[in-house]
């Protein structure tokens, strides 16, 4: 990828399943400088602790057949929740006029899970998305690697 210009005041938002970092670039195109304005976290609690009971069995509404029920996959809905509440909170801000663009930095599967959860506003204030897991890092390595030529 290369270098990524990234304006004065605009929001980059790194993100996953469980953290979301916003950030704000307080410097300019040529010499960017990110700010944290918030860090947004969801607790996963252990499937142990999410679920209510083992997956249950139906009946074969012919015969004597019976099948295992999929068990609910508590993480995956956890995490699709929290990319859809994080969406909420970027719209707010977008119809808030506390940011203009945005540039979204998330693994391709949060991407999919976010890009259905945008709203009209939010679509359009969205400049780029980058598909890269850099929510662990920080700071100025996520900034050094954004715009890196």
């Amino acid at each position: 990828m290369s270098g990524l210009l990234i304006r004065n005041g605009e929001w980059v938002v790194v993100c996953d399943g469980a953290k979301a970092l916003v950030l704000e670039n307080v410097g300019d195109i040529k010499f960017p400088n990110l700010k944290t304005i918030e860090v947004l976290e969801h607790k996963d609690l252990p499937t142990r602790e999410q679920g209510t009971d083992k997956p249950g069995r139906s009946h074969s509404s012919v015969g004597p057949g019976r099948s295992a029920v999929e068990q609910t996959d508590w993480h995956v809905q956890a995490e699709q929740i929290f990319l859809t509440r994080l969406a909420a909170y970027l719209d707010t801000a977008v119809a808030g006029g506390k940011v203009k663009s945005l540039i979204v930095v998330a693994p391709p599967r949060a991407l999919g899970v976010l890009r259905p959860a945008y709203s009209h506003a939010l679509k359009g204030a969205v400049r780029v998305e980058v598909d890269k897991d850099l929510v662990k890092q920080p700071v100025a390595e996520i900034e050094k690697r954004l715009t890196a030529a």
